[in-house]
């Protein structure tokens, strides 16, 4: 996934599924670096994560 993606994923209303080593995750922010965001499980566990973007995949 690239930068703009990241940015349109979080400004949308939408529920888009994003997936993380086939985990499927909630995108929290984009970091100020530009290439590493923080994620989240989608479901009860709320452990926050850094990810590369590249490794972020859209379904």
């Amino acid at each position: 996934m690239d930068v703009r993606r990241v940015k349109q994923i979080l400004s949308s209303s939408a529920d888009i599924e994003v997936k993380y080593n086939g985990a499927s995750v909630w995108i929290d922010k984009l970091n100020e670096d530009g290439r590493t965001a923080t994620v989240h499980l989608r479901g009860p566990l709320e452990e926050r994560s850094e990810v590369e973007i590249a490794e972020l995949k859209e379904l």
